[in-house]
């Protein structure tokens, strides 16, 4: 089976008010179906944009902005579910901050023709997450995604750079693991796509990453943004050698559009010249004190 995967590299926004958001948003979808896309990635918190419609205090005030936004997610959420109906995709929507039962949490909703598939909540929390802006780790569970072409699941940014999440993902039948990131720095930058380099050898799977890109002045959360898409494999038979797809690139805005044949993982996973997804099913990967759920999501 094939998919034609779309990931963006992403600028933050300034807009006037949502329905001038919806449009930006419309566009953009439109140009990755345009060109044969079924699956479009957006980054992680390319929904704070967003923030730009809300008054000046909101705006200086990355604490207040996670309440502000979580009461705009079913707009934004029937944005993206109406695109996907019209456009006959499956988005998976930039991240977005939400309150769970008073913990606020980073979240990828992910949409099918059918409508809302399901989200994806973000494990592991940088300094600045944790620190200064508030946002906590999730509850541990994973979701799988199956659509007709094959499974896929999600690593936000720096869950990525941890192998935990893509070998269960991958052991529970995905075989395409996302990662949406937004970073300031090159360094951050690279350590993502390291990360899900890592992720590709190790599962001899398929990663995509998306990031948000430019400078938005006017947001003290995501006011720098350093970033490209890529699209990565194992580096092994009748995949590239180094193991890099596709890649734009950085700081330029549009869509990374790739065709994914996964009758190649199949190939390197049964008769590769190394075995890196069965032998890792020998590590185990624990989280002390947590226990990692699994779902399966048709979509």
């Amino acid at each position: 089976m094939k998919v034609t995967v779309a990931a963006a590299q992403y600028p933050i926004s300034e807009h006037a008010d949502f329905s001038a958001w919806k449009k930006h948003i419309a566009h953009w979808v439109s140009q990755a179906a345009g060109q044969g896309a079924q699956l479009l990635l957006f980054p992680e918190y390319g929904s704070m944009e967003l923030v730009s419609i809300f008054s000046e205090a909101v705006r200086s005030n990355i604490r207040e902005q996670i309440f502000s936004l979580d009461a705009l997610k079913s707009e934004f959420c029937a944005v993206f579910e109406e695109l996907a109906k019209a456009y006959k995709v499956t988005i998976v929507a930039p991240t977005i901050p939400v309150v769970e039962q008073g913990k606020n949490l980073n979240r990828a909703y992910v949409f099918s023709p059918a409508g809302l598939a399901g989200y994806q909540d973000k494990f592991f929390m940088t300094r600045f997450e944790d620190e200064e802006w508030g946002i906590e780790t999730a509850p541990k569970v994973l979701t799988v995604f199956e659509a007709s072409w094959g499974k896929f699941g999600i690593q936000i940014c720096y869950d990525v750079e941890f192998p935990i999440g893509a070998q269960l993902l991958c052991e529970a039948g995905a075989v395409l693991i996302l990662a949406p990131s937004c970073t300031e720095t090159i360094r951050g930058a690279t350590r993502v796509h390291v990360g899900a380099r890592a992720r590709a050898l190790e599962n001899q799977a398929y990663t995509v990453v998306s990031q948000t890109i430019g400078n938005a002045a006017w947001s003290p959360a995501v006011d720098i943004n350093y970033g490209y898409a890529a699209c990565y494999s194992t580096p092994d038979r009748d995949l590239p050698e180094e193991g890099i797809i596709s890649t734009m690139l950085p700081q330029q805005e549009g869509w990374l559009i790739q065709e994914l044949d996964f009758a190649n993982l199949d190939v390197v996973r049964e008769d590769g010249h190394v075995f890196n997804f069965k032998d890792q099913k020998r590590i185990s990967t624990t989280l002390p004190g947590d226990e990692v759920k699994i779902l399966q999501q048709v979509i």
